[in-house]
């Protein structure tokens, strides 16, 4: 699975680590925040693989609820 959010396109960036006092530059990759969400589309579930920022987004704009599903109880 590639570090890429499915709605966005936002993926893995380059860059440098903290450059010390000599300035020696580090390469490090830095990823974005995926998490895998499950939405309505077509009146079909579907699993996405979308970044923290599109979800806040997704949720600000209202294309997506931002409520959280209610927890089951367990029956005794």
């Amino acid at each position: 699975m590639a570090s890429q959010c499915q709605v966005t396109g936002k993926g893995k960036m380059f860059g440098h680590n903290k450059i010390s006092k000599s300035e020696r530059k580090t390469n490090r990759a830095f990823s974005p925040n995926l998490q895998k969400i499950t939405t309505v589309v077509d009146g079909k579930k579907v699993r996405l693989t979308v970044a923290a920022s599109t979800i806040r987004t997704l949720k600000k704009k209202g294309l997506i609820s931002s409520r959280k599903p209610a927890a089951k109880v367990a029956a005794k």
